[in-house]
C-alpha cells in the first residue's frame, strides 16, 4: 500500500469504528439516561431501536444510490447527518429530542456504511491487498462495538451519558474534516436505475423485522404489533426475493448468492456478529442487574476483550495462510460457540472471572470467523462482481449486529417474566425467588440458544463448503 492508500484505509476504518461505537456506547448508560430525560424503564429500549431500525432497514438502498450520484458524496452527506444528529442527542432535552437524535444517526450509518465499504473495495485491488483491507475494515468493526461498551462505562460515570453522544459528534467531525482531501468520486460504470420495488420491499421487510424483534425484547411476543410487525416483515423479505428474480438489474444478485463461498460465508458472517453483539448485551445485563457492578467496573472487563480482540485480528492472517480459510472459519465459530456454551455456568453470586474469560476467548474466536468469511465471501468473484460480494460482506456485518440483540433479549426476556410471574426460578441457579435469579435464568436461556445457533451454523457451513477449493493467503 502507498503511503496515501494507508492513509484512506485509516479514514474509511475510523468511518466504520464510530457507526460500531454508536452501536453499543448507550448500552451501560441507559438507566443514567432514562433518569435524566425521564423515560420509563419500558421506553429506554428505543435508544436502541430508534437507531438500529433505519441503520438495518436502508442499508441496501443507499448502497444503489450511491452507486448513481457517488460515493463519495454519499459518504460525505452521511457524515455531516451523523454530526449534526449527534449534537442534537447530546443536547437532548426531552425524549422525543434525544430519540429523534438517535434515528437520524441511524439514517447516516446507513449512508456512511455502504459508501465506504464501496470507496475501500474501489481503492484497493482484488487479491491480498483488498482481502487485508477487509481484514482490517471487518476487525475494526468488532472492536468498536466492544470498545463502546468500555468507554460507555467510562464516560457515564466520569462525565455522564451526555459525554458518548459528544465523543460521537467530535470523531465525526474530525472524519469529515479529513475525507474531502484524501477521497477520490466513483460511481457505478454503467449508472444502474434504482429497483424500487426492490427497494421498497427490502427496506419495509427489514424494518418491520428489526421493529418487531426491538419490541419483543421488552414487551414480549404475544403483543399484537409485535406479532403483525413480524409476519409482515417475512411476507415482505420473501416478495424482495421474488422481486429480484425477475429484475433486470436488482440491489442483490440472486445468482451471485447461489455461489457456495458467497452465500455460505455471508451466512457465517451473520451469524458471528449478531451471536457476538448479543453475548456481550446479555454479559452487560449479567454483570450489571446481577452482579450489581459499576457501569466502570463493566466497562473494564470489556477492555480486556477488546485487547484479546486485537490480538486476534493481527494473527488471523497468518492463521488462515497456516490453515486456509474454510478451517480457520471453522474454528473460530466452534470456539466461539464453546466459549459461550461455557458462560451457562455464571451464578448469581459468583461468576465475573468466568464472564471475563468466557467473552473474551469467545472474541478470539469472533475476530477469527469474520476475517476468514471476508475473505470465503470475495474468492472466486469475477472483478466486475466485487463491488457486489464485498456489498453483501457489508450487509452480513451490519444487519447482524442490528438483529442479534433484539432477537435474544426477545428470550432472555420473556424467560425472566415467566420466572418472576412464577414467583420461583427453579431452572436458575438452584432455586431462590429473587430478582437475580429470574434475571440470571433468562441470560441463561439467551446464552444457551446463542451457542448452540452458533454451533449449528458452524456444521452447516463446513459442509456447505466442503467441495469449494481453499484460499489460503500469508
Amino acid at each position: 500500500m502507498t503511503t496515501r492508500t494507508k492513509l484512506i484505509l485509516l479514514l474509511l476504518c475510523a468511518a466504520q469504528f464510530i457507526i460500531a461505537l454508536d452501536f453499543s456506547i448507550l448500552n451501560v448508560a441507559l438507566p443514567v439516561l432514562g433518569k435524566d430525560l425521564g423515560m420509563g424503564q419500558a421506553d429506554l429500549q428505543w435508544a436502541v431501536t430508534a437507531f438500529a431500525l433505519p441503520s438495518g432497514g436502508f442499508l441496501l438502498l443507499f448502497g444503489r444510490i450511491a452507486d448513481l450520484f457517488g460515493r463519495r458524496r454519499l459518504f460525505l452527506v452521511g457524515l455531516a447527518l451523523f454530526t449534526a444528529a449527534s449534537v442534537l442527542a447530546a443536547l437532548a432535552w426531552s425524549p422525543a429530542s434525544f430519540l429523534t437524535g438517535r434515528a437520524l444517526q441511524g439514517l447516516g450509518a446507513a449512508v456512511i456504511v455502504p459508501t465506504g465499504m464501496s470507496l475501500l473495495t474501489t481503492t484497493f485491488a482484488e487479491g491480498p491487498q483488498r482481502e487485508r483491507a477487509l481484514g482490517i475494515s471487518g476487525t475494526v468493526l468488532s472492536l468498536g462495538f466492544t470498545i463502546g461498551m468500555v468507554l460507555g462505562g467510562v464516560m457515564t460515570d466520569g462525565l455522564g451519558w451526555r459525554s458518548t453522544m459528544g465523543l460521537l459528534a467530535v470523531s465525526g467531525l474530525a472524519v469529515l474534516a479529513v475525507a474531502p482531501a484524501l477521497l477520490t468520486e466513483s460511481r457505478h460504470p454503467e449508472r444502474p436505475r434504482i429497483d424500487v420495488p426492490g427497494a421498497v420491499t427490502v427496506t419495509s421487510g427489514l424494518l418491520s423485522l428489526i421493529y418487531a424483534l426491538s419490541t419483543a425484547a421488552e414487551e414480549g411476543l404475544g403483543r399484537p404489533d409485535v406479532i403483525v410487525s413480524l409476519v409482515a416483515g417475512l411476507v415482505l423479505l420473501a416478495a424482495f426475493v421474488l422481486v429480484e428474480s425477475r429484475a433486470a438489474q436488482p440491489l442483490v444478485s440472486l445468482p451471485m448468492l447461489r455461489r457456495r463461498t458467497v452465500a455460505w460465508g455471508n451466512l457465517a458472517g451473520l451469524t458471528t456478529f449478531s451471536m457476538m453483539s448479543a453475548v456481550v448485551f446479555l454479559l452487560t445485563l449479567y454483570l450489571q442487574e446481577v452482579l450489581r457492578l459499576s457501569a466502570f467496573q463493566t466497562g473494564l472487563i470489556f477492555g480486556v476483550q477488546g485487547v484479546v480482540s486485537a490480538a486476534a485480528g493481527a494473527v488471523a492472517p497468518k492463521v488462515i495462510g497456516r490453515l486456509g480459510a474454510h478451517r480457520t472459519l471453522l474454528a473460530g465459530l466452534l470456539l466461539q460457540a464453546g466459549c459461550t456454551a461455557a458462560l451457562l455456568g455464571l451464578g448469581t453470586g459468583s461468576g465475573m472471572w468466568l464472564a471475563l474469560t468466557g467473552v473474551s476467548l469467545a472474541s478470539l474466536g469472533h475476530l477469527w470467523a469474520i476475517i476468514s468469511y471476508g475473505v470465503i465471501a470475495t474468492s472466486g468473484v469475477p472483478d466486475a462482481e466485487q463491488g457486489l460480494a464485498t456489498g453483501l460482506v457489508t450487509s452480513s456485518q451490519q444487519v447482524g449486529i442490528t438483529i442479534g440483540i433484539p432477537l435474544l433479549s426477545a428470550a432472555a426476556s420473556a424467560r425472566i417474566a415467566a420466572l418472576q410471574d412464577g414467583g420461583t426460578s427453579h431452572g436458575a441457579n438452584g432455586g431462590g425467588s429473587g430478582f437475580a435469579d429470574a434475571t440470571l435464568g433468562g441470560i441463561k436461556l439467551g446464552l444457551g440458544l446463542d451457542a448452540a445457533l452458533v454451533a449449528v451454523v458452524a456444521v452447516l457451513v463446513t459442509a456447505g463448503l466442503r467441495r469449494v477449493r481453499q484460499p489460503r493467503r500469508g
